[in-house]
């Protein structure tokens, strides 16, 4: 066994950001111990969980979902001390946070909420960003491993903050996709081409790093994996799922989540997210309203059953890529928005859409694709990848369609 060490680092789950994030610990000078629930053939691989925390006091965990994160967490066993940090960087949603943070400090551990954004671009780079929630003593412990890898740290307060402001990111891309394939599917149909259409979002305020990255591939019918559609539906359901929780109506992205579990039941598991786009090609029969419709009267067992993906399947790398989207490019100013406490009227509170309970209510623990050693993926995660690409132009305006640009200038090549 290895000699502890303050230069020790643990992280498990070797996905596309797991494996770049340890290379990137590796060359900033900490010892990095691995473990994955499928062997691979990494530097520094343990046999177990427990077996890294020996080793190691900072664990970074990136795992699929809330299943994944209590698994790991029973794996340590009686491993962890007072002396262990366990950040969990992983989409896995507020509940499940708070109940690991719960265990870990059972153990006698501490606990730091650290989803991250950032493409498989930005990781190699270490270019992350990582939304911060918990005590300071966990904070500045792991400082040093998250500043490693990541260009920013944006401090959210406690734990199970940073894991609500991820699914809440994640819900504004899962909408707007949908959004923007109605969107291109109207511009079609109408006649117009789509370099009209690109030529006018980059005048408009809707232009964003989603529309700069999915368009051209939507355009192009291009949906190779860069964040799939059932990792992008896991995350609308827990957005959904704490919609209920306060009593929030959710339509669009309730909606969205429908037109979602259809696409899946076509088999579209694996492709990216922007394949919503699939359904509005001639060659398909089904409409978007009636997939919406199916599923949201599918039972929550229904929705499970078809969602329940192991998160080692048999697909190639690339599958499993993240990109990010997330800040609209060109805005030189941040949004300003007034603290105002609003009320919903009661009858309001009370009158959640049937659709969105059978939809949603989906317990947070699902395995939707739970293994302990898969990394998570997040629709959010695209944003380094369009800010990259923004900064290449010198004009604010024409940054973020130069890309767009550049592919329909060589798509008829």
């Amino acid at each position: 066994m290895p000699r502890k060490s303050r230069k020790n680092v643990g992280l498990i789950g070797l996905g596309i950001i797991g494996t770049r994030v340890a290379q990137g610990l590796r060359a900033a000078g900490f010892h990095v111990f691995v473990w994955n629930r499928t062997a691979k053939p990494a530097p520094n691989f343990l046999g177990s969980p427990a077996e890294i925390a020996e080793v190691c006091d900072v664990i970074q965990l990136f795992v699929a979902d809330g299943a994944a994160l209590k698994s790991v967490i029973e794996a340590f066993s009686g491993a962890l001390t007072s002396n262990h940090v366990i950040v969990c960087s992983g989409t896995v949603g507020p509940e499940a946070t708070l109940e690991a943070a719960a265990k870990v400090k059972e153990k006698g551990a501490r606990f730091l909420d650290a989803p991250f954004t950032g493409s498989k671009v930005a990781a190699e780079k270490r270019q992350l960003v990582y939304y911060i929630g918990g005590e300071d003593a966990a904070y500045k412990k792991a400082e040093p491993v998250l500043k490693a890898v990541s260009k920013s740290l944006v401090h959210c307060g406690a734990i199970g903050h940073a894991a609500v402001l991820k699914v809440a990111t994640n819900m504004i891309t899962a909408v707007s996709v949908q959004t923007l394939a109605e969107a291109l599917a109207l511009i079609t149909k109408a006649g117009l081409s789509p370099e009209t259409f690109a030529a006018a979002l980059e005048q408009n305020a809707c232009r964003s790093g989603v529309v700069d990255l999915k368009l051209p591939k939507m355009v192009a019918g291009d949906y190779e994996p860069h964040f799939s559609l059932k990792h992008m539906f896991k995350d609308v359901q827990l957005a959904i799922h704490m919609a209920n929780e306060f009593k929030i109506e959710a339509p669009a992205t309730t909606v969205t989540a429908g037109v979602m579990f259809g696409a899946l039941n076509h088999g579209w598991a694996d492709l990216d997210y922007a394949s919503l786009f699939k359904l509005y090609d001639d060659s398909f029969a089904t409409s978007p309203a009636e997939l919406s419709d199916r599923g949201a009267a599918a039972s929550a067992a229904e929705i499970l059953l078809e969602a329940e993906y192991e998160t080692d399947e048999k697909v190639s790398a690339v599958a499993n890529e993240t990109a990010q989207d997330t800040d609209s490019p060109g805005v030189e100013e941040p949004i300003k928005v007034a603290a105002v406490e609003r009320t919903a009227p009661e009858e309001q509170r009370d009158g959640e859409s049937k659709a969105m309970e059978v939809v949603a209510d989906v317990p947070r623990d699902a395995k939707l694709a739970a293994e302990p050693g898969a990394e998570s993926v997040s629709a959010k995660d695209e944003t380094d990848d369009a800010s990259e690409k923004v900064a290449e132009s010198a004009t604010p305006s024409s940054r973020p369609f130069n890309r767009i640009r550049r592919f329909f200038s060589t798509a008829g090549k």
